[in-house]
């Protein structure tokens, strides 16, 4: 769960009150497209934390909500530009994963309203 506080960021963040209006309060991330990262770059043991996003989701073309007003969980939000992806992506994923993340790194957004967004991921339990 991340609680969201609109205008400030995700609260416990790094970037929570980074600069007055920051267009990056969140970010998003696709797992379609960390999918055909993985596949492009045969990639077999990489994890989605790599890109460095805070929500990571599938089914929504992220690009779309670029100077959009959306709304997840009953969280409004309003997407300000493509999280673009640099050089360290190269480094913590593969060699190749910048370009290839180019016009795809993600949705960088400001928060409008505040609330929590809780993860819908199932989680598996330990088998004794």
């Amino acid at each position: 769960m991340i609680e969201c506080v609109a205008g400030h960021g995700i609260h416990g963040d790094r970037f929570f009150d980074y600069q007055n209006d920051y267009k990056g309060q969140i970010s998003f991330f696709s797992l379609e497209v960390f999918d055909e990262l993985c596949r492009a770059l045969r990639l077999q043991a990489a994890s989605p934390i790599l890109v460095r996003r805070n929500v990571v989701m599938r089914g929504v073309d992220l690009n779309k909500l670029i100077g959009q007003e959306f709304e997840i969980q009953g969280v409004r939000f309003y997407g300000t530009g493509e999280c673009r992806p640099c050089y360290w992506m190269d480094r913590a994923i593969a060699p190749g994963a910048e370009e290839f993340l180019k016009g795809r790194g993600g949705l960088r957004a400001k928060i409008l309203g505040d609330g929590q967004l809780r993860s819908t991921a199932r989680v598996l339990e330990p088998v004794e």
